[in-house]
């Protein structure tokens, strides 16, 4: 590959992935001719979110640095990358047995001791809560908390998206598109929330949802994988967003960072807005 090609870099965390970040800034910046593309993954403490992050990973392969303290995720992760032939390394893992070996006393394995408990910590925690009970269409009653809800069909990157705002202190939700199901109400009627569509090209959707099935090791002969269905979907859901006049990113073959930066953007924007109504006319 060269150096000019862009690499992945995969930062997964247990807690709010600061330190991770600052190590990988801190050597990325000795490679002035390297592209680098960051997957940020923080708050990664269940089975089921080390999963999301493992799909992204075999997705778009990339070096691997990670700090989590929990030894069933470490092993899940390792063992993952030592398949797929990634590199792996843990950022911590090193100081921390020098220095249990010069204290001579066991780590405790506590994430994110490190960080102080300020406000900005407890929005990011509470943001990650939210996006988490509202993955996939859950808790619809509520969409009206949200400051964002993604919209898309299935494997558009709905998930690792809201995970990034939530990062970023940002209340997300992400309801799916599923066909010949409604949408929930709460969706249509006018919420305060940002509301984006998120959409791919529909071969490479094929690629990533027959990849997932052929994991879990279910049948991929169905309309979920035939490329016209998938078209079909993909279509109808432009037109929903088009109707709606819902802003729309393409997210095939881009990092999560970039539609999430996108949204940021005009979630600022939104809300300058609602700071700084326009006057009545006299």
């Amino acid at each position: 590959m060269s150096s000019r090609e862009p690499h992945h870099l995969y930062l997964i965390s247990d807690a709010t992935g600061e330190t991770v970040q600052a190590i990988a800034k801190a050597c990325v910046v000795q490679f002035e001719d390297v592209e680098v593309v960051e997957h940020i993954w923080p708050m990664v403490r269940t089975e089921r979110a080390l999963e999301t992050v493992l799909e992204e990973l075999e997705e778009q392969p990339g070096l691997v640095m990670f700090t989590l303290l929990d030894d069933k995720l470490q092993r899940r992760l390792k063992e993952f990358c030592w398949t797929n032939g990634i590199n792996c390394l843990s950022v911590m893992e090193p100081f921390i047995s020098a220095m249990a070996a010069h204290f001579k006393a066991v780590s405790q394995g506590l994430p994110g001791r490190q960080h102080v408990l300020d406000e900005s910590y407890f929005t990011r925690i509470d943001a990650i809560n939210f996006v988490m009970a509202h993955d996939d269409g859950q808790a619809t009653a509520n969409l009206a908390e949200a400051e964002v809800i993604l919209v898309g069909v299935s494997r558009t990157s709905k998930t690792p998206t809201s995970i990034y705002l939530a990062n970023r202190g940002i209340k997300a939700a992400n309801v799916p598109i599923v066909p010949d199901l409604p949408l929930p109400e709460g969706l249509l009627n006018g919420p305060k929330a940002l509301i984006v569509g998120l959409t791919e090209d529909p071969r490479r959707l094929v690629e990533i949802r027959r990849t997932r099935m052929k994991i879990h090791a279910e049948d991929h002969d169905t309309d979920y994988t035939d490329l016209e269905a998938v078209k079909v979907e993909v279509a109808a859901a432009r037109r929903l967003f088009a109707k709606q006049g819902w802003p729309v990113f393409d997210v095939t073959r881009r990092s999560i960072g970039v539609p999430a930066a996108g949204i940021i953007q005009l979630l600022g924007q939104q809300q300058r807005q609602d700071d700084d109504p326009v006057s009545p006319a006299d």
